[in-house]
């Protein structure tokens, strides 16, 4: 699309009527797990922090791993929890979350459970699926891969929220792809956060990315359906679930400040996809468009995360 349909695209919500029920009643599944977590000191060659392995309590009780970096200071410090991309935790990100640190703020790196890491996903789904994460428990929105993502990253802000280094009132969240899709779906489900920063947020307008997706996990659900393909009801069903996690869907709920950044020929996140989130925004929010980045990293949105971190946040 040209970007000026792009800036006008706003297609309608796909959720269900029970759509903010299940919700309501996944954090509350999520408010009986105890607010568990433990730390160890790690070893890392950089002056100014303290930087150490955690693990935390996540949804069904699952051991998360995570990794939080701390500036020495006497004041309580401004947090920031980051979520990676979709099976890319190089070192676990160790290298990202102690460089936003060195900026001044508390930062959790949360990993996703499954993925590279000693994060454990422990419910079951009664349905087989294809390789990757997209389609595990796809025929039952209970059972789904993502809810129990989601609600690690809400618990990830509560964890960091509730360490006595950190002032719980100054609290974002910021990450890319399936990262930008986890920073967006932990503020559209908790009121922790007073800032997001998404990089082409993944898990948006499933309708759409599965037509026009041409590269990237999307793929998993085309190649999910095609084995599938002499049921038309499985293709509906697995809709029905993956409505529950369209970030587009959950974009509304989202009440703090909030950025989004896209490259205009972004080929695993569509443009279309993440200004269809976008445009549902209702929140204070801002767009930063790069017309000639795709996915991957992009300079010139540095400066524009830094400075909403230093004006919301403080540092």
């Amino acid at each position: 699309m040209p970007l000026e349909q792009l800036r006008a695209y706003k297609p309608a919500l796909t959720k269900l009527p029970d759509f903010d029920a299940f919700w309501s009643e996944s954090l509350e599944e999520l408010a009986q797990v105890p607010l568990r977590y433990e730390r160890t000191p790690f070893p890392y060659p950089v002056k100014g922090l303290k930087v150490y392995r955690m693990f935390y309590e996540g949804f069904n009780h699952s051991r998360i791993e995570a990794w939080l970096a701390l500036p020495e200071s006497s004041q309580p410090l401004p947090g920031i929890v980051q979520y990676h991309g979709y099976n890319w935790a190089w070192d676990n990100q160790l290298l990202d979350t102690v460089n936003l640190a060195l900026k001044g703020y508390a930062v959790l790196q949360m990993i996703c459970r499954g993925q590279q890491s000693e994060s454990v996903d422990n419910v079951v789904s009664s349905n087989g699926h294809v390789a990757g994460w997209m389609s595990k428990g796809i025929l039952n929105p209970r059972e789904y891969y993502y809810r129990a993502v989601y609600m690690d990253s809400v618990r990830a802000l509560e964890v960091l929220r509730d360490l006595p280094e950190v002032d719980g009132d100054r609290i974002g969240v910021t990450g890319g792809s399936q990262g930008g899709a986890l920073t967006l779906a932990a503020a559209a489900l908790s009121d922790i956060p007073k800032l997001a920063l998404s990089d082409y947020p993944y898990l948006s307008h499933f309708e759409r990315a599965i037509d026009v997706a041409p590269a990237g996990p999307y793929g998993e659900l085309n190649e999910y359906f095609r084995r599938h393909s002499s049921d038309p009801r499985i293709e509906e069903r697995a809709k029905e679930t993956l409505s529950y996690f369209d970030i587009m869907n959950l974009a509304p709920r989202i009440a703090c400040r909030t950025w989004i950044g896209i490259g205009l020929i972004d080929e695993i996140t569509p443009p279309s996809t993440v200004f269809a989130v976008y445009n549902h925004l209702s929140c204070e929010k801002e767009i930063g468009v790069y017309r000639y980045f795709g996915h991957e990293h992009i300079p010139a949105a540095i400066i524009p995360r830094l400075q909403l971190m230093q004006d919301v946040l403080g540092s």
